[in-house]
């Protein structure tokens, strides 16, 4: 240099020289660049820590002032000394405040930028560890870069405690890259769905039907619950978790839970797998009949109710069906619900098994004693006992001898004399009443009952007072066409049959006699056998030797009730219809 340099050399020369005023501005602006060299804005240069503040550290770039740049750009704020060397990178040599304008994070950006392009735009995975937490996501350091990891992408599934992951080294597969901002988005998914792909290729070739398998529970739904067995996911169908009875999958699993499941199933062309968990145990109905035989007393938890019966859990996958007539000997039961509910621990008896069809009956009233065994006992065939009127039939009533036990009370039961053409015409329902047991049919669950065994037999003294031949009256109770039904003493009927009345010019009685009309008859036969009194209007005359005609006006002008046309009963279709009815 000329006389005008500066003489910089402190070993030769203890004093610097400097002749300012003999330097023009061109001069100065010369040694300036010459003293920067080939520093250009916009790229990475060399700087040295002169000093650190509070928040900021002072780097010299060898340019006239010195840059500022944020602590928070350092990734280790604290290991960072006064004389150490780094890169930064050079926005603006000078600012309007006199600083040159740098950045480390800039730098440190640019440094690694060429590798994480490549690693961008060949899909390749990039080792970071996970820094922090932000709003959204997490911080990942890849190759001294701050790249922003979303919550979406932390993992397959999500992840309720973000922050266990601070601090922890991953692959990360850069998914989004901005240059002018700086900007880089990572996945953990990414790398871990290609892992997945990965294992479940190499997990198919190696998964056979019989295997038991280690799974984690990935989600339930109503019909079943997903295993994933490490890259497969298979399903464990809600049939094929119990041999009992599962209302919900939520009952025996939860998410996140570790099993062990049996395959039961691939189907290698759709990539799905059938998982089972009941088939680890044996199967319930394989010695069903040597662990519940017939005719033994179980125990079970009633798990459903239903109009026809309650079914019973014996052991797992074991139910057995109690039918609601087997519920109870004599008691009436109109629904189930009314001697068991959904929970409740009872006993009860095998009566039958279906082991092909996996079904059990069972009986609830076989626990308890047959009132039927004793009833012989207790109403002998004979007695004279009371009920109550409960059910009205066509062919008679039920009554109620005791809870739960019911006689029948026949129709042609209810009187020795009168015609009954339905069981109202005797008694009520709920009406109180006395009956004689008349038989009782044990293996049938029958009790036959008689109310007209409670009185005598008027037949039986009519038959011993009157003898054939006897004259006596009778009053016309029903016109048939065969003849007449009348009334007799001692509430007895008697019939008198068309050949045997006098009046003439008639096609059936109802056009001569009416009803309520007194007549004077014989009394010509007596059965007590068939129960049948049979009389004669002309035998009366005869025996009197009273011509027919005269017999017929004689007979006309006795005092008579007015016929009674309109009360007139239906023509019976019998050729001969029995005036007394025959015992059942």
């Amino acid at each position: 240099m000329s006389e005008k340099e500066k003489k910089v050399d402190s070993e030769e020369s203890p004093e610097i020289e400097i002749k300012e005023e003999e330097l023009s501005q061109e001069e100065m602006m010369e040694l300036y660049m010459e003293s920067i060299g080939n520093v250009e804005e916009g790229k990475v240069i060399k700087g040295s820590v002169v000093k650190i503040g509070g928040k900021e550290a002072i780097i010299d770039v060898g340019l006239k002032s010195e840059g500022i740049i944020p602590l928070s750009e350092f990734k280790d704020p604290e290991a960072l000394k006064v004389g150490d060397e780094i890169d930064v990178f050079l926005e603006e040599t000078e600012d309007d405040e006199g600083f040159a304008v740098l950045s480390k994070q800039k730098a440190d950006f640019l440094r690694v930028w060429d590798t994480i392009k490549s690693a961008y735009d060949d899909k390749m995975p990039l080792e970071g560890v996970i820094t922090r937490r932000v709003r959204g996501g997490m911080i990942v350091e890849v190759l001294a870069v701050d790249a922003f990891l979303p919550g979406s992408q932390i993992d397959l599934h999500p992840v309720k405690d973000m922050d266990k992951l601070v601090g922890t080294t991953h692959e990360f597969r850069i998914i989004k890259l901005n240059w002018k901002r700086r900007n880089i988005v990572v996945s953990r998914r990414a790398v871990l769905e290609i892992e997945r792909e990965e294992a479940r290729t190499r997990l198919l070739k190696e998964l056979e039907v019989g295997q038991v398998r280690e799974g984690i529970v990935k989600n339930i739904t109503d019909f079943g619950a997903f295993i994933d067995l490490g890259g497969v996911d298979g399903l464990l169908h809600i049939t094929d978790m119990s041999w009992g009875r599962v209302i919900h999958p939520s009952e025996l699993v939860a998410i996140g839970d570790k099993i062990n499941t049996k395959v039961i199933g691939i189907d290698h062309q759709k990539m799905r797998v059938s998982l089972g968990l009941k088939q680890l145990t044996e199967y319930p109905w394989e010695k069903i009949e040597e662990k519940h035989p017939v005719e033994s007393k179980v125990r079970g938890k009633v798990v459903s109710i239903t109009d026809y019966g309650a079914f019973v859990e014996l052991e797992k996958g074991v139910e057995g069906l109690v039918h609601i007539s087997e519920m109870a000997w004599t008691r009436r039961i109109h629904h189930p619900s009314q001697v068991v509910a959904i929970g409740d621990i009872i006993d009860a008896v095998v009566l039958s098994i279906d082991k092909e069809n996996e079904r059990i009956s069972l009986g609830l009233k076989q626990t308890m004693a047959d009132p039927w065994e004793t009833l012989e006992e207790r109403f002998p065939v004979g007695s004279t006992i009371s009920g109550k009127v409960r059910t009205l039939t066509n062919f008679g009533a039920f009554v109620e001898i005791e809870d739960g036990i019911d006689g029948l009370v026949h129709i042609s039961d209810m009187s020795w004399t009168r015609r009954i053409n339905h069981p109202s015409e005797v008694v009520k329902r709920g009406e109180k009443v006395e009956v004689v047991v008349l038989s009782i049919d044990r293996e049938n669950r029958r009790i036959s009952l008689g109310m007209k065994q409670t009185q005598e037999d008027p037949l039986e003294n009519f038959s011993g007072s009157n003898e054939i031949g006897l004259e006596m009256k009778g009053k016309v109770a029903e016109l048939l066409e065969q003849g007449l039904i009348v009334e007799l003493e001692d509430d007895v009927r008697g019939f008198v049959p068309f050949s045997h009345l006098i009046r003439e010019d008639m096609s059936v009685p109802a056009d001569k006699y009416g009803v309520d009309e007194e007549l004077d008859l014989v009394l010509i036969e007596v059965n007590r056998e068939s129960r049948r009194v049979v009389l004669s209007e002309k035998a009366f005359y005869q025996a009197k030797s009273v011509p027919a005609r005269d017999a017929v006006g004689e007979a006309r002008s006795r005092p008579k009730k007015r016929r009674e046309r309109k009360r007139l009963t239906k023509r019976d279709n019998e050729e001969e219809v029995p005036y007394q009815e025959e015992p059942d």
